[in-house]
């Protein structure tokens, strides 16, 4: 799979269909992460994203190359900044930039806006993800959550943006 940045398109979507869409980019994702097989739906994701998605404010941006949804985010405005909930590129897409991409188109708007901060959780032992947070300008924050329904620890990092306006 070739997707030049260029060639990315990025649509606002609450439809059922892109939530369908950003479930199993979101399934494949994390079994690959995690080194089990790989769905062919994303149903068991399905209901975590449309509790984010029912987020006051909230909004899902899907990334698309051709005919192929191959990316999205899931955010939404959170006191002074925005909160990331999801971010993710299909494994078939990995190392494309379509993370970097989404990133950007979330961020552009968030300084237009006056907000100060990109803010999100990630597994802390997602060394993949931490390390592109950290390229991309975040910063852990040192708080630290345990979740029981994952089995597992997630880390805060923010991005500042306040000397952008």
């Amino acid at each position: 799979m070739n997707c030049p940045n260029d060639e990315l398109s990025l649509v606002l979507d609450r439809e059922a269909g892109a939530v369908a869409e950003a479930a199993l980019i979101w399934a494949r994702a994390t079994a690959v992460r995690d080194q089990r097989p790989v769905p062919s739906t994303g149903e068991e994701k399905v209901l975590g994203i449309q509790r984010r998605l029912d987020v006051d404010g909230a909004e899902l941006l899907i990334a698309r190359y051709e005919d192929s949804a191959v990316g999205f985010t899931l955010f939404a405005p959170q006191g002074n900044g925005l909160e990331i909930f999801y971010l993710a590129s299909d494994p078939d897409a990995w190392g494309r930039q379509i993370a970097s991409g989404l990133l950007a188109a979330v961020e552009d708007p968030a300084v237009s806006q006056g907000l100060q901060v990109l803010e999100l959780w990630v597994l802390n032992d997602n060394d993949r993800a931490i390390g592109f947070y950290e390229r991309s300008g975040f910063n852990a924050t040192g708080r630290v959550k345990h979740d029981p329904a994952l089995g597992q620890s997630e880390l805060r990092m923010v991005k500042r943006l306040g000397g952008r306006h």
